[in-house]
């Protein structure tokens, strides 16, 4: 965690409940090791679902819908989000924790592959208010351009877990061998956001760091 663990701590007791129903499912993420957004990260998100009252939402990276759901519970406007996820056992977890909420008609699971996903979205001209980056870091550099493509005029990209537990600022030889092609494409990733003309980028180091990028 990047943040102060009592720092970070005393600021989530100041947040606002979850519902029950999140309760449920974040309990359920915490018993089966399922990684989902931390406090801090949700915090952001209400934050932009007011502010900016998004009515077309992308997420990339369902998980067990817990996201999604919290995503539909705290919008403003009516919203529809659309989110994707290729990891079959997840998708019947998500899909069961989507039915039984009570945004189950606002949200849609759409299960492939992700690059597969979002150029099918992109060809067909969808656009997003909100686009929600979650799923595999290596790949978010790849996700990029789709991203910008279908990003709506005044939208935001929010890009969650970008600076790698902290290891983001270490040089590659001091993170471990398995992660140096995360690190190296998360630092691309992080380059390329904030030296975009197209883009204003701020990150934000909350919980594992979260991007924020609107289209100029």
């Amino acid at each position: 965690m990047i943040e102060d663990e009592r720092t970070a701590a005393y600021i989530a007791s100041l947040d606002a409940p979850l519902s029950e129903y999140l309760l449920s499912i974040e309990h359920q993420a915490e018993s089966e090791d399922i990684p989902i957004i931390r406090p801090s990260a949700r915090s952001v998100i209400r934050f932009l679902l007011t502010l900016n009252r998004p009515e077309r939402i992308l997420e990339i990276g369902t998980a067990i819908g817990f996201s999604a759901i919290f995503m539909a519970e705290n919008a403003t406007a009516p919203v529809h989000i659309d989110t994707i996820e290729n990891y079959e056992k997840r998708i019947t977890t998500a899909r069961k924790n989507i039915e039984g909420s009570d945004s189950r008609g606002s949200i849609s699971l759409i299960e492939g592959d992700a690059m597969d996903v979002l150029n099918r979205l992109s060809s067909e001209g969808r656009k997003y208010d909100m686009i929600f980056v979650d799923a595999a870091k290596a790949q978010y550099i790849n996700y990029l351009p789709l991203c910008k493509d279908m990003l709506a005029s005044g939208g935001v990209l929010v890009s969650d877990n970008v600076l790698f537990d902290g290891d983001i600022v270490q040089s590659r030889f001091a993170v471990r061998r398995r992660d140096r092609t995360i690190h190296a494409r998360m630092r691309e990733y992080l380059r390329t956001l904030t030296s975009d003309p197209d883009l204003v980028t701020t990150i934000i180091p909350a919980g594992d760091g979260i991007t924020l990028s609107a289209l100029r």
